[in-house]
């Protein structure tokens, strides 16, 4: 028998094995093998034989987000977590879902609107699972009202490279002091440990919503709309930004609750907005989604409430400069997304980025480059500077000692 036929005989008493085909590489970097377990115990096992025969693992849910992130440096074994599949409990009476990590987050939500809930994270590329939008950290709108995934988490089971199943946080919202690896996993792109469990807190449904929204000719002006409203008493669900490509910014407030008070809120989010405002029922077109294709450079931004107008100027300007084409929408809340499509040179993404990163620098921001075509990633920095690196370098070498999980995905080549 092989080394090769070892490893897959192995394996393959654990959990469902096969050689892997194109289609399973991990940003252009070959796996070996695909692996997909059905439990905690079975992810336990099969990281346990993985280590016995030093293979790197990455972990993949439905694939939206493999693209994201640097390559890895080497791909020995995919272990697809959606056989991982299920709510485990719905707690309704307290607010609290257990769900497992490979469920996709549609099936999640459309089990928990049976009980007038919701998790009020937004998914914006269809079919993406719980765990996958937790290892990247995925949020949209709604995140101005209820916060992100690293919020809405309580508690969570992993899986150490050693195989050994771990678990932290619970099934009670509340504070305590310690290490907090839910937060910690969540935006690691993998390179932590394997998600198997999450448990999230929940938000009622709303019952009712009306959308404000105001198209005006600069970035800067929209700017200061989005800081009235976000200053104001309205509590909006969510103030959104869409840049078009001729620098026009359109400004959209999701305004959400009970059916009663609606009228009165939408008249003041109006009345913020200025003159020209409009309203309806509908969210306009394009809103929570990304603007960039997969095959595309898709960029996030960050800055400081203050700084939204003048990283959105940023970006014109250097659009403009560039002569290139680049959408920008996101939140007011500091979070904005960019795309350029694949066709632009590589020399000249990394000249959008770099003018990018000198803007956000002043507003305590950051630009990541979450996806590009392989010429791009040659030329760029994906991550950018990033503070802290020394922590997070001690905390892969006490999670995963032998830097089998998704290595060189995350920033630092972590």
């Amino acid at each position: 028998m092989t080394p090769t036929d070892a490893v897959i005989e192995s394996l393959g008493k654990v959990a469902a094995t096969r050689a892997a085909t194109d289609s399973d590489s991990v940003g252009g970097v070959p796996a070996r093998w695909v692996v997909s377990p059905t439990s905690t115990d079975e992810v336990a096992e099969t990281l346990r034989l993985a280590g016995q025969h030093d293979l790197t693992v990455v972990p993949r849910g439905a694939g939206t987000k493999i693209a994201w992130g640097a390559a890895p440096r080497a791909a020995d074994l995919v272990l697809d977590t959606t056989g991982i599949h299920g709510v485990v409990e719905h707690a309704a009476g307290d607010l609290v879902l257990i769900v497992r990590a490979g469920t996709p987050m549609a099936e999640l939500q459309d089990t928990v609107a049976t009980a007038g809930q919701q998790l009020a994270l937004d998914t914006p590329l269809t079919g993406a699972t719980v765990g996958g939008t937790l290892a990247t950290s995925t949020s949209g709108p709604r995140r101005l009202l209820y916060g992100t995934a690293r919020d809405l988490l309580i508690g969570v089971t992993f899986v150490r490279g050693d195989g050994v199943v771990a678990k932290a946080g619970g099934k009670v919202v509340k504070n305590v002091a310690g290490y907090d690896f839910g937060k910690l996993l969540t935006g690691s792109y993998g390179t932590l440990g394997v998600i198997t469990e999450a448990v999230f807190r929940l938000h009622p449904l709303p019952a009712a919503r009306r959308v404000a929204r105001l198209r005006l000719p600069d970035a800067l002006a929209a700017g200061k709309v989005a800081l009235a409203v976000l200053g104001s008493q309205l509590v909006p669900t969510a103030v959104e930004l869409d840049q078009e490509g001729d620098g026009a910014v359109t400004v959209t407030v999701l305004v959400e609750g009970v059916a009663a008070g609606l009228p009165d809120r939408t008249a003041t989010a109006l009345g913020l907005l200025g003159d020209g405002a409009t309203d309806g029922d509908e969210l306009p077109g394009g809103f929570g989604t990304y603007p960039f294709d997969p095959d595309g450079t898709g960029l996030k931004l960050t800055s400081s409430l203050s700084g939204v107008g003048a990283v959105l100027t940023a970006a014109r300007e250097a659009a403009t400069a560039h002569d290139v084409p680049l959408l920008v929408r996101g939140s007011a809340a500091g979070v904005l997304y960019a795309g350029l499509p694949n066709d632009v040179e590589p020399g000249t993404v990394a000249a959008v980025v770099e003018a990018l990163r000198g803007a956000v620098t002043a507003y305590d921001g950051s630009v990541t480059v979450l996806t590009a075509p392989a010429g791009v990633r040659e030329v760029v920095d994906l991550w950018g500077p990033v503070p802290g690196m020394h922590l997070m370098r001690r905390l892969k070498d006490e999670l995963d000692p032998g830097h089998r999980f998704s290595p060189g995905r995350f920033a630092g080549g972590i």
